[in-house]
């Protein structure tokens, strides 16, 4: 996958125009409403094991109401992109959407992607991740994470090397959850700890 042109050419934010490595053009940009009827037409494109992947059970299509609910997001909690044709957005073919939704308690945000086989191997699963990363710390989020089929080999090998920690959980068997801190942790040490801390290399040293 390779970058914008040189003309430098100037797009909104989040837009970008990119070469795949097999020639192919595709602009990545924000969802938007009129994006719900290629989803619709596009979904019926898809293997069933992608569709477990990305919604974790079998569906058999999208429908009306929930492609209009993926395709409104709410700026202030919600961030959606999505892999399309370089057409205007309801005649433009999607190959993959990644999104992220921040939680009730306004501190974490849960991440989602689908890349579509048509377009996999293409660098475009990390590199929508990192967008989703950026959009999220942009937040001041403190964690961002997804729940991943334990047979997905290539998402979790792709959410560790980015830095992801796994969490198998008792209460969601055949998932992985995978987990980002966003902020550094806290230095939970008192004063008086620290103080002890930095004495101690002097009192051997007088030994």
């Amino acid at each position: 996958m390779t970058g914008a042109s040189p003309t430098r050419e100037r797009l909104p934010p989040w837009h970008e125009r990119v070469t795949l490595s097999n020639g192919r053009q595709v602009l990545i940009r924000p969802i938007r409403p009129e994006d719900g009827e290629p989803l619709r037409a596009g979904f019926g494109l898809l293997e069933p094991d992608e569709i477990r992947q990305r919604f974790l059970h079998a569906v058999k299509e999208l429908s009306p109401e929930t492609a209009e609910r993926l395709t409104h997001v709410n700026p202030r909690n919600e961030f959606a992109l999505v892999v399309a044709e370089p057409l205007p957005p309801g005649e433009a073919l999607i190959g993959a959407v990644a999104r992220v939704a921040v939680d009730e308690n306004g501190r974490d945000a849960e991440f989602a992607i689908l890349v579509s086989r048509y377009i996999k191997h293409m660098g475009l699963g990390r590199y929508l991740m990192t967008r989703l990363v950026k959009w999220a710390k942009g937040k001041k989020l403190n964690r961002l994470y997804g729940d991943v089929l334990e047979n997905n080999g290539p998402m979790l090998s792709l959410a560790q090397s980015l830095g992801f920690q796994r969490e198998f959980r008792q209460e969601s068997p055949g998932l992985v959850r995978v987990t980002l801190e966003l902020k550094p942790r806290s230095n939970n040490r008192t004063p008086s700890d620290q103080q002890r801390s930095s004495a101690q290399p002097q009192q051997n040293q007088n030994r």
